[in-house]
């Protein structure tokens, strides 16, 4: 069993290391331990699983929320958030730099991507809040880590993959993401106001040029956010309420974002074409991903490895505390090399039956594994966000990092509070059930 491991991780570690695509490199290490570790014939084993991870209708609604984050991110609702927070904000310990971490939030409950939500805010936040003076690194790790909740606020493109691959409920994962998400939200704008009360407001003329508003022009700016809250509540009120599957919602939100970029003047048959094309090159390497994953998820199982994995775990006797501990140090480990979608597919691929083993409940888990990723957005050398930043500001990635690293430990300080108190993942869920 451990030279089938060892080889198993050399040969996945050599072809990702050499800048082998990740689906081939899972379908490359798949091959090579079906060929050499057991007597089952491999193409058929490959063409079934390629059939099986490319019809499935949940998965369906990966391609229109990935296309519906591509019209967004073209319809110039960035530009309406921040005007509408603005005014609001000005007043708070740490005044607009919560704009990047409340806009941010706003976004990912109608993107799904981090990427996308960090290049899409950070584009208008930025450039303001340099313009006002306000602290650099602040800015930047506001924006990086709060956009990164683009992965857990519902719909996220991460738990429609994460529930397509361990056939669990899109739509308990989506409520589930909910009160996770706002937890987050809280500890950043939270840790902002300590910071900002503690070291001091803002230097320079952060705040101070902001004109004065009345509460009723303030009221009547805010009426640019209404387009984003209808987006927000008709994709998330037609699951919940029972109207639409995850994938018909999807649908519905495309042609929200259609509708929302047009009134804003934005949409073109020139942005149609270029947000189509888009989301057919994400989404196509997603399924590719997934139908690689899922064959080198089959020569996991024909050769045994993850049940004698999963026995050999169970027999150091570790608690269900430590199994979590020493799965996140390894998680954050591979997410330093593998990018959001590659982890949990090999996650999901090798782990699950240590996870069930060990009694964690499998949507609970599924939102802790997406926390994870989320910290493996802002962790070198793949840290896609820290990749958007540097383009948008030329800071090189260490600065950068610096700049995240609290925000890093208060995910980690999210994971023990879920982990302490479960119900903050569990209870939405639940409720659903019982209604």
């Amino acid at each position: 069993m451990l030279t089938l491991i060892l080889v198993t991780l050399l040969t996945l570690a050599l072809l990702l290391g050499g800048g082998v695509w990740v689906a081939f490199s899972l379908i490359g290490t798949g091959w090579i331990v079906l060929t050499f570790f057991s007597t089952f014939d491999t193409g058929p084993i490959l063409a079934s699983d390629f059939w099986g991870a490319s019809y499935g209708w949940d998965l369906t609604a990966l391609p229109m929320f990935v296309w519906m984050g591509e019209i967004l991110f073209r319809s110039g609702l960035a530009d309406n958030m921040f005007r509408a927070l603005a005014p609001w904000l000005n007043r708070m310990p740490g005044r607009l730099l919560h704009s990047n971490i409340i806009g941010s939030g706003l976004f990912a409950a109608v993107c799904g991507s981090s990427a996308a939500t960090c290049a899409t805010v950070g584009k208008m936040t930025l450039p303001e809040l340099e313009r006002r003076g306000y602290d650099s690194n602040l800015a930047i790790g506001t924006l990086a880590s709060a956009s990164t909740l683009g992965l857990l606020i519902p719909p996220s493109i991460m738990m429609i993959v994460y529930g397509v691959v361990t056939e669990q409920s899109i739509s308990r994962l989506f409520i589930a993401g909910v009160l996770p998400g706002l937890l987050l939200l809280a500890l950043f704008m939270g840790y902002l106001a300590i910071w900002s009360k503690v070291i001091g407001e803002p230097q320079g003329r952060a705040g101070h040029d902001e004109p004065h508003m009345s509460f009723m022009a303030k009221l009547r700016n805010s009426a640019q956010l209404i387009p984003l809250l209808a987006l927000i509540g008709g994709i998330l009120g037609s699951i919940y309420g029972g109207l639409a599957s995850p994938t018909e919602a999807a649908a519905v939100g495309v042609v929200l974002s259609l509708i929302i970029a047009r009134l804003n003047g934005h949409m073109s048959l020139s942005t149609f074409k270029t947000s189509l094309f888009a989301a057919l090159r994400t989404s196509c390497m997603i399924a590719f991903i997934i139908a690689g994953a899922s064959f080198l998820s089959s020569a996991m199982s024909f050769t045994q490895i993850p049940m004698q994995l999963a026995e050999g775990i169970a027999s150091l006797g570790l608690s269900p505390t430590m199994l979590l501990v020493v799965l996140t140090i390894f998680l954050l480990i591979l997410g330093c090399f593998l990018d959001g979608i590659s982890l949990i597919l090999l996650v999901t691929s090798i782990i699950m039956p240590v996870v069930e083993a060990a009694g964690f409940d499998l949507i609970w888990f599924g939102i802790y594994l997406i926390i994870v990723v989320e910290m493996s957005q802002i962790t070198p050398p793949v840290g896609f966000n820290l990749f958007v930043i540097q383009s948008l500001t030329g800071k090189d990635i260490i600065t950068i990092t610096k700049a995240t690293l609290p925000f890093f430990l208060l995910m980690i300080f999210s994971i023990v509070l879920m982990h302490i108190f479960p119900e903050i993942v569990l209870y939405l869920p639940q409720a659903m059930n019982g209604s």
